[in-house]
């Protein structure tokens, strides 16, 4: 049998089935389009090389464990996963996302020119955390673009390679994005002011 004519699926069911040969297929058939998706996003060769791996061995497990489900979806589940650490990459690096309101100021004030009080410092994180609760409180694909763009500082037309939709998909997806969160905090103020 040649691995090369073999979907995706078989090769899955394959090496879910103790063939551990298969999975190599696997990874010469996509490990260009992953790496890239995901160097893209971290702009640095060793760090996309480590998440890659990263990336591959969740896969291994995944299949070894037998909680593989997406039935005939290989690679969009991988390249889901991919992200998913490259996401969390960032979140580690507390790399917090820089949101303008429709005058073009920064709804976070992230530059502080003098020296912030105890209670600036303490607003200010509480800020942070409630703005990135807000952001997980987006529709995926919302949340998707918005992190794309801020944490990964990709441009739109990459961001639309990478989630395969039109430039205008994006943006789109991007205004929805920032009109959501500005709801959201609109509602926090009024809550506030209220309290």
């Amino acid at each position: 049998m040649r691995l090369q004519q073999v979907s995706d699926q078989d090769l899955v069911k394959l090496y879910i089935g103790g063939d551990e040969s298969v999975i190599e297929e696997l990874l010469r058939r996509h490990k260009s389009k992953i790496f890239t998706s995901i160097y893209l996003l971290v702009k640095d060769q060793y760090l996309a090389e480590d998440i890659f791996q990263d990336a591959f061995i969740k896969v291994i497990n995944t299949l070894r464990s037998g909680r593989y489900n997406e039935e005939g979806k290989f690679l969009p589940w991988v390249m889901r996963i991919a992200h998913n650490l490259v996401i969390d990459y960032f979140r580690k690096e507390k790399r917090t996302p820089t949101i303008t309101s429709a005058d073009g100021t920064d709804v976070l004030n992230l530059i502080q020119v003098h020296e912030e009080s105890a209670e600036e410092r303490m607003l200010r994180e509480q800020t942070h955390v409630d703005l990135r609760k807000m952001i997980h409180h987006l529709p995926d694909e919302q949340k998707e673009v918005l992190i794309m763009r801020h944490y990964a500082d990709l441009s739109f037309k990459e961001i639309a390679e990478l989630t395969d939709v039109s430039i205008n998909t994006a943006l789109g997806r991007m205004r929805y994005a920032l009109s959501n969160l500005r709801k959201m905090m609109n509602v926090k103020e009024i809550s506030v002011s209220r309290s």
